[in-house]
């Protein structure tokens, strides 16, 4: 049925009778001479049916979008002035002989050459993939996974599978349960990660161990998130963190070297936490956007303007500025926009001062009157500021000032064209192993099972607050890609966290008893991360969203257009299963 594939005929097929078979991406009559171009998986080839053969014209004729055939012919050169050079297949053409129509096809609700809604591309996601930018996006994946692949075997690491019926386990999300036939008014949880299981294969003596796996979150969707996901699981033993990320770091490099032939930096970046957050206000900083956050609390103490020098006396508030230069030419339409914008994160205003020349001391600012001239001064100077900027300032709860003047640095990044071409990847280390849950209790930064920097459990009970972890994460160009740590490998220190948390011992036993048993049978010191390979795709093909490198994506309310998932479960399946429904309220 075929002996080529269409996108890759060219001038080495010349004379040659070849077959090929695809779809019709497009038909042209042109005064009695039919052009089809033939698409496949590897691109177009402009197939020429000439009148001379009338039964195969004839049928070239009832051809429409989307007919699957089946054609053989003569590859010859296209005629002078007809060469595309746009296209891969440009230089020659396919002359007819045979025609097999093999399937013919309904009018497709969109082109692939026009814009559709995504609604109606994942209802007829099978259509959408056909698309050229699809195609070409879940090849990619396929690249990077078996780029990914190979570095590992190469370097000792076994590929190992676990179970997706598991255990609930807290893991900072909701768990997809699914109820046990056998064991009637129990249930299994589909895997949010295989973080317990990878670390008994550490146990169990393996040593190096991977896994590009699917995992379930039942979590509000954003852009960058799916209720089933896929990343690369990684676990060694008798690897500190330092080795953990050489080897890591040169994965990364590894495939993006392989599939995109770029060279990332070596070694790359660091930050700590704190330097992230104070700089940037955020632990996912893009560092190819200029902007940054300046801390100027202690300037602000004992102002009258309440509404700086209250943040600036509250150890848990900051006060930071944020410089846009040549920002003064903002219009007050478009700093209202910010000023929404900050709002949206949960900020109640957001303070501005023009400097329209530093020299002649002209500023513009609703606020100058609230502040003395000396503070005003002493801002400028550390932020840097010179005629024709603006400077903008978070005060409040620290998280508050930092999403905030975070969001608006990446809008006013790309507003004003400030982000650079490129790469920009780094580590962000250093992260509190806890955080406040907002009931005077502690929840854990990663997860409960990240050790801590400190080595005694007298001394992590002792100002947990400012406890580090030895967790680390991978960030590229502003969206964190993989997230690892050393963990704990000692029932004492393990049961000490559990006990911060607020888990006590029955409860450790219930949820993690088999854990905390095999930690009693000789366990390694051992670590790991976790790359999101759909984040890390969409990255490396330049898509805006995950949806565009899975194949069959959700919608953002985790439901299905094409199949209709969820969908309803039958009554008795839901006996089978010992389930009642209620109808809410």
């Amino acid at each position: 049925m075929r002996s080529h594939y269409c996108g890759q005929v060219d001038r080495s097929q010349l004379g040659e009778e070849i077959a090929v078979a695809g779809w019709v991406h497009r038909r042209r009559d042109h005064g009695g001479v039919i052009f089809v171009d033939l698409r496949d998986r590897e691109g177009l080839l402009q197939v020429v049916f000439d009148p001379g053969d009338p039964d195969t014209f004839a049928e070239a004729e009832r051809l429409r979008g989307e007919y699957v055939l089946a054609v053989r012919g003569r590859v010859r050169e296209r005629p002078e002035g007809t060469v595309n050079p746009n296209m891969a297949t440009g230089e020659v053409e396919l002359e007819a002989t045979e025609l097999t129509v093999l399937n013919r096809a309904n009018t497709p609700p969109f082109h692939h050459d026009e814009p559709a809604g995504e609604d109606l591309r994942l209802r007829y996601r099978y259509l959408d993939l056909r698309r050229e930018d699809m195609q070409r996006n879940l090849r990619l994946r396929h690249a990077v996974a078996r780029s990914i692949r190979g570095f590992l075997d190469d370097h000792g690491f076994v590929e190992l599978e676990t179970p997706v019926l598991t255990k609930t386990t807290p893991e900072g999300a909701r768990d997809y349960l699914v109820p046990s036939r056998t064991h009637t008014g129990r249930f299994f949880a589909l895997p949010q990660s295989p973080q317990l299981l990878k670390q008994l294969l550490m146990m169990s003596g393996f040593d190096r161990y991977y896994q590009i796996v699917k995992c379930f979150r039942d979590e509000d969707l954003r852009a960058d998130r799916q209720p089933e996901f896929t990343q690369v699981d990684i676990e060694t033993s008798f690897m500190d963190e330092e080795a953990i990320m050489a080897v890591m770091e040169d994965l990364v490099r590894h495939a993006f070297r392989t599939v995109l032939d770029v060279e990332l930096p070596d070694p790359l970046p660091r930050l700590t936490y704190r330097e992230a957050t104070e700089r940037y206000g955020t632990d996912a900083p893009d560092l190819r956007n200029p902007l940054v956050l300046t801390e100027v609390a202690d300037l602000m103490r004992g102002v009258e303007f309440r509404v700086f020098a209250g943040p600036a006396a509250d150890a848990g508030s900051r006060v930071a500025v944020l410089r846009l230069p040549g920002g003064a030419d903002l219009s007050r339409g478009a700093i209202d926009g910010y000023t929404d914008l900050a709002a949206r994160h949960g900020a109640r205003g957001l303070a501005w001062i023009k400097v329209i020349d530093r020299a002649a001391g002209q500023l513009q600012s609703p606020i100058l009157k609230f502040l003395p001239d000396e503070v005003v001064a002493a801002v400028l100077d550390r932020a840097g500021a010179e005629s024709g900027d603006i400077v903008f300032f978070g005060a409040g709860k620290t998280q508050v000032v930092n999403d905030t003047l975070s969001a608006v640095r990446r809008q006013l990044g790309r507003d004003r064209g400030l982000i650079r071409d490129g790469w920009a990847p780094l580590w962000v280390v250093d992260f509190p192993l806890f955080q406040q849950d907002g009931e005077g209790g502690w929840t854990p930064s990663h997860h409960p099972f990240t050790a801590p920097l400190a080595d005694d459990p007298v001394d992590l009970s002792a100002d947990p607050g400012n406890t580090l972890s030895r967790a680390y994460d991978m960030v590229l160009n502003g969206t964190e890609i993989g997230g690892g740590s050393i963990r704990i490998h000692t029932p004492v220190m393990q049961s000490a966290v559990f006990e911060l948390l607020g888990i006590g011992e029955a409860e450790a036993n219930e949820k993690f008893g088999f854990l905390l048993q095999a930690m009693e049978y000789g366990c390694p010191p051992h670590g790991g991360i976790a790359f999101g390979l759909d984040r890390l795709v969409m990255l490396m093909a330049g898509a805006d969203s995950i949806r565009e490198v899975i194949a069959f994506p959700k919608t953002q309310t985790a439901s299905d257009p094409l199949t209709g998932a969820p969908s309803p479960a039958g009554a008795a399946q839901l006996r089978e299963v010992g389930i009642r429904l209620r109808r809410k309220g």
